[in-house]
């Protein structure tokens, strides 16, 4: 990685502090594996296979966790250029508008400008990750049994930003020369979901390459095997 691009990727970026698994836990060591795969060379579609003995749900613990740090250092590189006046809406392109509910202020689908929306998103997805009761740190502490069904909810509003970011901002990412970086996490997102069916395929068609512009398609990931 070139020294412009680390200070692209530098932690006065993120929005918030990284949440992290204890060292010396299994999580920890599967967060550290999960991590790995990023490495130059590797395998993503043979690397996001739930290992031999491992539990199901640690393994998407330690991927959610992980995903929401990368996808918010990634966000956090475009923010400054997605602002009320350039993102109104939450969008991802002309067909696709994305509503804000929690059930909590937001009872009903509310439009809301990209950046509300994405505050919004992080913060909402921070509280379920520091729930002790649904994202447990203490080994022997059972995940609840919805523990799957939130963490699909969790992913699907997580490849929203993906969206959001490769159709209007992604002009800024081959100026920063990020481009590569965001391809390999998007890969390793896509694989991920897709090998363990944790997004629905209808929600995933906003990056088919028949939806993105040229330039988008030529420095992007979006011609899958």
């Amino acid at each position: 990685m070139s020294i412009a691009l680390k200070q692209v990727f530098n932690k006065d970026k993120t929005f918030r502090p990284k949440r992290k698994f204890e060292p010396g836990t299994q999580r920890f060591e599967l967060q550290k594996r999960a991590q790995a795969s990023l490495n130059s060379g590797v395998d993503l579609k043979a690397a996001v296979q739930l290992p031999n003995g491992e539990d199901l749900s640690d393994w998407v613990a330690v991927h959610v966790v992980d995903f929401f740090n990368r996808i918010n250092l990634i966000y956090g590189t475009i923010c400054e250029f997605c602002t009320e006046r350039t993102c109104p809406v939450m969008s991802g392109g002309p067909k696709y508008e994305y509503r804000w509910q929690d059930d909590l202020k937001y009872k009903k689908p509310t439009a809301l400008p990209a950046p509300q929306y994405m505050n919004l998103l992080m913060d909402w997805i921070e509280v379920q990750i520091n729930n002790e009761d649904i994202f447990p740190t203490s080994v022997g502490v059972p995940f609840p049994k919805n523990f799957l069904q939130i963490c699909k909810k969790i992913l699907c509003r997580l490849f929203r930003v993906f969206v959001h970011v490769y159709i209007h901002h992604f002009d800024r990412i081959i100026i920063m020369g990020a481009e590569a970086h965001v391809n390999t996490c998007y890969k390793h997102f896509y694989y991920f979901v897709t090998e363990l069916n944790l997004i629905d395929r209808k929600e995933l068609e906003p990056l088919v390459s028949g939806n993105l512009q040229p330039n988008v398609v030529e420095n992007s990931p979006f011609s899958f095997p």
